[in-house]
């Protein structure tokens, strides 16, 4: 039973389908008046029909207040980390701090490939998301960043613009190497859908984290925890993910709190968007941030 005591947040992942903006868009609104922390947008850009998720969080940024927004995941692979660290730093400068930076090293060598990437294997990606992340850190505090490997090349990199807050960097991944790597050097984990890291999966990952965490040097409490979790809200039956009416979302998100160590959740609705937001934000978040804040007074 793992708890790192972090205040429970939530986001809303957006759909990049460049046919479905005018929808995203009024999504993106709604959830930014109703008090949710993200908005999150994925990064799959070798998707035709999708929009390129850097200049679709610049748009919306523009249309949005308050509202943070949060690559679930940007592909190091396709994205340099010092041409990232500097689009993040500009657009949390241009945002007034509204960035968070979620990375991951590619779920698909083929794809990268095909975009004119280098084709990396398992270990030379791991070993290169590694590397992305240190020289990020560097580059988004301001530093000069020099860093020669097989995988880096960076001569000299004058980090900035200084963004106004510490942009986080989260690091997506499920496998053992990679959690090792977000143990090590991220600010956070972000665990892929629930129907792909079930939750009886969460703690044997967790305690990979934690004990490179601790290998590192660090307190594991330090490194924040954010699920992606897929469904619908109701009582209809059926369907892809958590599935069930307000108090199963309840109870269950406060479960996943208190139980396995998440401290955001990213709502991903398989239908009615508006309808399910509304659900959300209106009787799920406050009834769940209630139920962990009684959980963990009594603890």
């Amino acid at each position: 039973m793992t708890d790192y005591r972090h205040p429970i947040t939530f986001g809303l992942s957006l759909d990049p389908s460049a046919d479905k903006l005018d929808e995203t868009r009024h999504l993106a609104r709604a959830a930014a008046d109703s008090g949710l922390e993200y908005l999150a947008v994925q990064d799959h850009v070798y998707q035709p029909g999708h929009l390129d998720s850097w200049t679709m969080i610049s748009h919306l940024a523009a249309e949005t207040s308050r509202i943070s927004f949060l690559t679930d995941v940007a592909d190091l692979q396709l994205r340099p980390p010092t041409m990232l660290a500097k689009a993040g730093a500009s657009l949390s400068v241009l945002t007034g701090g509204r960035i968070v930076l979620g990375v991951g090293g590619g779920p698909s060598a083929d794809a990268v490939a095909a975009m004119g990437g280098p084709r990396r294997d398992g270990a030379e990606t791991v070993t290169y998301t590694a590397e992305a992340l240190q020289i990020m850190h560097r580059a988004l505090a301001g530093d000069v960043v020099q860093f020669q490997s097989d995988q880096h090349a960076v001569e000299g990199y004058a980090g900035g613009p200084v963004p106004p807050a510490p942009v986080p960097l989260w690091l997506g991944g499920q496998r053992p190497r990679m959690l090792t790597v977000a143990g090590r050097y991220a600010d956070g984990w972000i665990s892929p859908l629930n129907i792909y890291v079930p939750p009886a999966d969460v703690p044997s990952r967790q305690q990979i984290i934690d004990d490179a965490a601790r290998a590192a040097g660090r307190n594991p409490a330090d490194i924040r925890r954010i699920y992606n979790v897929i469904g619908a809200i109701g009582p209809q039956g059926g369907g892809t993910g958590l599935v069930g009416d307000v108090r199963l979302w309840v109870d269950t998100l406060t479960r996943w709190a208190v139980d396995l160590g998440f401290d955001t959740f990213i709502f991903w609705p398989i239908m009615s968007p508006r309808a399910q937001l509304r659900a959300f934000t209106d009787r799920v978040v406050p009834a769940v941030r209630e139920q962990v804040r009684e959980i963990r007074e009594q603890r």
